[in-house]
């Protein structure tokens, strides 16, 4: 994915990849040639990158060297370089606590970044990639991508299930990411008190109502820029004061400023 300025500012950048972002709720795809390197960052979602065209190296946290592969999960809040310069990839972000979120976590259970063999890679984004060349259509994409997330994950049905009161705290927020949430508003919508909402909320997501909206805003203001709108207008979209707010967080969190990356152009037949 990689860079076309809407905002006035994007050459002032260098451009690091070029692709599509299509999200839906619980997950996103981010798919195309990457242009450069990924610096450190860490986020709360699960992390799947799928080489299509060539491959890439990875370097968790823990590890004294680079390593080379096709295919990468890494685990949420767990901090990660990326090196995909040349190759076309598809990245998927699942969102921890959904059912596909569990079962990967357990699967890959003890791994900050775990790699995975070429023949898993070919099997779980042959699909996506001939749709992406084909240039489908966004819902189209986003289906191929989720079974993808499925095969990786095993059986989705088989994972822990999560609070109902969770579940419905995070379906009550999505549709409000463009408006103020508070931490007391949410409770009270699933009968909790701010207390117990904030224990409940950090044990079953792993981290903070704060650092998940984040995430969520930030997932938003991508998919939102990469469908036609500015950097300006996605950012008070997903609920950030400004683009310099979100440009501070995709830099936190996905290692890049978001300028860096821009849509590429539509093929025949999307």
């Amino acid at each position: 994915m990689a860079t076309v300025d809407r905002d006035d500012q994007a050459h002032r950048r260098p451009v690091a990849g070029i692709g599509r972002i299509i999200g839906w709720p619980g997950g996103s795809l981010w798919i195309g040639r990457h242009l450069g390197q990924v610096q450190d960052h860490a986020h709360h979602a699960i992390q799947i990158s799928l080489a299509m065209e060539g491959g890439f190296r990875v370097l968790a946290g823990s590890w004294e060297d680079w390593r080379p592969t096709r295919g990468m999960v890494a685990m949420p809040d767990r901090r990660h370089r990326f090196d995909g310069r040349g190759a076309v990839i598809a990245t998927l972000f699942v969102e921890p606590t959904s059912a596909r979120g569990a079962a990967l976590q357990r699967r890959f259970a003890g791994s900050d970044v775990a790699l995975l063999a070429d023949w898993e890679v070919h099997e779980a984004v042959q699909h996506l990639h001939v749709h992406y060349v084909a240039g489908a259509c966004d819902a189209l994409m986003a289906g191929f991508a989720q079974g993808a997330i499925c095969r990786l994950a095993g059986n989705p049905a088989t994972a822990p299930s999560q609070d109902p009161r969770i579940t419905a705290a995070l379906a009550w927020m999505r549709p409000r990411l463009g408006q103020k949430v508070r931490l007391e508003e949410v409770a009270a919508q699933v009968h909790l008190s701010p207390g117990r909402f904030r224990h409940l909320f950090v044990s079953q997501t792993g981290t903070s109502l704060r650092a998940w909206l984040l995430w969520a805003r930030m997932e938003r203001a991508m998919t939102c820029a990469f469908q036609g709108r500015s950097w300006t207008e996605a950012a008070h979209d997903a609920g950030f004061a400004d683009a310099a707010h979100l440009t501070r967080t995709c830099r936190r969190m996905i290692g890049l400023a978001p300028s860096m990356l821009v849509p590429e152009e539509p093929k025949t037949g999307s």
